[in-house]
């Protein structure tokens, strides 16, 4: 694991000075294994009655890899294995949304048909689905809430096979990956690899390249409405010549659970275990975290936001309840 000036500085504990029995006793705090970030205690003068400020202990989480970091400085309050490259699931659609939202002259009300295909390949792979209907025709804004909210491959597909290029469908979809690639380059996500535009293959990233990537794309007005929307109804033209209705639920429970959150992206597969990218804002103090490869994602993320935000709150959180027959992701 590599770990950057920044996280070490935060990283840095300071030694506590008090008086006891007029002597002088200095305590030096070890690093916590979790490598948990605290900022400097205040300097003050030191007299008989000097208590130093408690902190908090850093947060035990299940996930393999986690990071938060501070949104406005960049500074690391908390990482664990933050430099380690993982499997990232689903969460691998944020950067499809980022690829789309990037594009040039994007028009989000530019209509696409649903091809079978889209549907099939959810079918082939049992990947989470927006279920999308042959021949329905959906704008671009549409598919954006379909691939991020209920997970849908079948959405990220149509996108990809839109602002992908080339003569066939297989060229368009390796083209829309190559700009993935491309997009992580640009980004500085030296430890990120795309292979699919859904999470199926075995894209890899680090805590620390995915919570860069979410401070990117939330960024863009528009990428931060969808994440933060907990459901999401709409009408588009059907094949038949009417009109279908599709609701698509966040699959993002901590949304609605956790008082301040404002998204990001669940993500679950075998391979990765369960994954979240999430992002919150209390007392105008906004954090972007991430939790890969846990037992448990919605109660590392909720004690890491207490940590960074030294709040109480995942004791007694109660986790948003999805309707039956939602998509789980």
């Amino acid at each position: 694991m590599t770990t950057s000036p920044r996280a070490l500085r935060a990283a840095h504990t300071t030694a506590l000075i008090t008086l006891t029995a007029g002597a002088l006793l200095t305590v030096t705090t070890l690093a916590a294994p979790a490598q948990a970030a605290t900022p400097p205690a205040a300097a003050s003068a030191v007299t008989s009655q000097a208590v130093a400020a408690p902190v908090a202990p850093a947060p035990a989480v299940a996930a393999k890899g986690a990071l938060l970091v501070d949104d406005a400085s960049g500074d690391t309050v908390f990482e664990k294995d933050a430099g380690t490259g993982r499997r990232m699931a689903s969460t691998t659609k944020i950067m499809t949304a980022a690829v789309v939202l990037d594009a040039r002259n994007l028009d989000l009300d530019r209509e696409v048909t649903v091809q079978q295909a889209y549907r099939d390949y959810v079918a082939a792979n049992g990947t989470s689905t927006a279920d999308l209907r042959t021949g329905d025709r959906l704008t671009v804004r549409q598919l954006l809430y379909a691939t991020m909210l209920p997970s849908g491959s079948d959405a990220a597909y149509a996108l990809a096979d839109t602002y992908g290029t080339g003569a066939t469908r297989e060229a368009r979809t390796a083209s829309f990956i190559a700009k993935m690639n491309a997009k992580a380059a640009e980004l500085g996500l030296g430890e990120t690899v795309f292979a699919s535009f859904d999470g199926i293959g075995t894209d890899t990233t680090t805590p620390r390249d995915l919570a860069k990537l979410a401070q990117h794309t939330m960024n863009d007005a528009t990428f931060r409405t969808i994440v933060k929307t907990t459901s999401y109804k709409s009408t588009a033209p059907a094949a038949n010549g009417g009109t279908r209705t599709y609701t698509w639920y966040n699959t993002n429970q901590l949304l609605g659970s956790y008082e301040g959150v404002t998204g990001i992206k669940t993500g679950t597969s075998t391979p990765a275990g369960l994954c979240l990218v999430f992002a919150a804002t209390r007392g105008g103090k906004t954090v972007v975290g991430v939790v890969l490869n846990s037992t448990n994602q919605y109660a590392d993320a909720a004690a890491l936001l207490d940590y960074g935000f030294g709040m109480s709150t995942a004791k007694t959180m109660k986790l948003r309840k999805l309707p039956a027959g939602a998509q789980r992701d």
